[in-house]
């Protein structure tokens, strides 16, 4: 069974914006976790694409991007992921193609088949374009070939982009992106971060149909865990009331901006929205090192992925960084 020393340990960043702060104070922040995950020696740091949420920053994710790679040296930085129906597929290779003739050797290109945001915004985004989900796999390989060396004939070429190689993976919450991971021979990153009902039957279909290819030659899997870590079991509960409300109020249609953390829940959700919480959270790591340390060897055990790629939506940014030093030193 793989170790917690042998798996690797990622962050997915969305910039959460505080109720109390600017947006500028949550992408100062998210450099500075940035910054604070290298000199940790995590592996990568990605950020994630929404639109029209008030309590995510992220949106403009390749901009970001850009400014994470320009104040960092050496920690790969990447989407987990782009939003591949919202943009042409082109648009999307010359933007990482630019990232990666900038900063060899760093940037990653995680795709996702989802809106990342609700109908009305989506046709916003979109403008009248006929793309849908159904288009994703044959712009996941026209992606593929702009990043690839220039073929003969080769009418339309990526510049920047072409032969820069940047590493693509696939990102899903249900198994047609596992199947198609593995089709492709693509790494996959399963987003049981927020969806992990369907985490095991996805990892298992991705690795009895996983084809090596050019990009891969062994599976390889990562999944999102969402996280609070802190001194005690007593201060990592009342640090993840700010989680609990947030996800209620994103379940609920309310403003998702980082509250507080409060004494208790009790009597501030239904028993309804507390069970639609916790499923959400079903993955999540809550508690002291040792809570967690035995939580993460039991998601080993069960699922034995390469990596697991950690969220954090603690109020305090100090407290914030503390959860993923706290983490890192479950490794040692």
């Amino acid at each position: 069974m793989r170790s917690l020393q042998n798996t690797k340990f990622s962050i997915l960043e969305l910039a959460p914006v505080r109720e109390d702060k600017d947006v500028k104070f949550s992408l100062q922040h998210a450099l500075e976790l940035a910054q604070h995950a290298e000199k940790l020696g995590y592996d990568r740091l990605w950020l994630a694409e929404h639109h029209n949420m008030d309590g995510i920053a992220s949106s403009a994710t390749a901009v970001m991007l850009g400014y994470i790679l320009a104040n960092t040296n050496n920690i790969k930085v990447g989407s987990g992921g782009i939003m591949l129906p919202n943009h042409a597929p082109l648009v999307v290779a010359e933007q990482f193609g630019t990232l990666a003739t900038l900063y060899p050797e760093r940037i990653e290109l995680g795709l996702g088949r989802a809106p990342g945001t609700d109908q009305m915004t989506m046709r916003a985004l979109r403008r009248g374009r006929q793309e849908t989900e159904d288009q994703f796999p044959n712009d996941v390989v026209e992606i593929l070939q702009y990043f690839d060396d220039i073929q003969p004939n080769q009418r339309i070429i990526a510049t920047p982009g072409q032969g820069t190689h940047v590493p693509v993976w696939l990102l899903g919450s249900s198994l047609f992106s596992a199947q198609l991971a593995a089709r492709l021979g693509l790494p996959y990153s399963f987003a049981s971060h927020f969806a992990p009902r369907m985490l095991g039957q996805a990892i298992r279909l991705y690795r009895e149909n996983f084809q090596p290819s050019q990009y891969l030659e062994q599976p390889y899997v990562s999944m999102g865990v969402p996280t609070v870590v802190a001194q005690s079991d007593a201060e990592a509960e009342y640090l993840a009331t700010s989680v609990y409300q947030r996800i209620q109020n994103l379940l609920t249609g309310r403003s998702m901006k980082l509250k507080a953390p409060v004494d208790t829940m009790e009597g501030r959700w239904t028993t309804a929205e507390k069970m639609a919480v916790q499923n959400f959270l079903a993955i999540a790591q809550i508690g002291s090192q040792s809570t967690v340390k035995q939580g993460l060897e039991q998601l080993l055990e069960q699922y034995d992925v390469d990596e697991f790629i950690f969220t954090c939506d603690i109020y305090d940014t100090q407290k914030r960084l503390e959860n993923f030093d706290l983490l890192m030193q479950l490794k040692k």
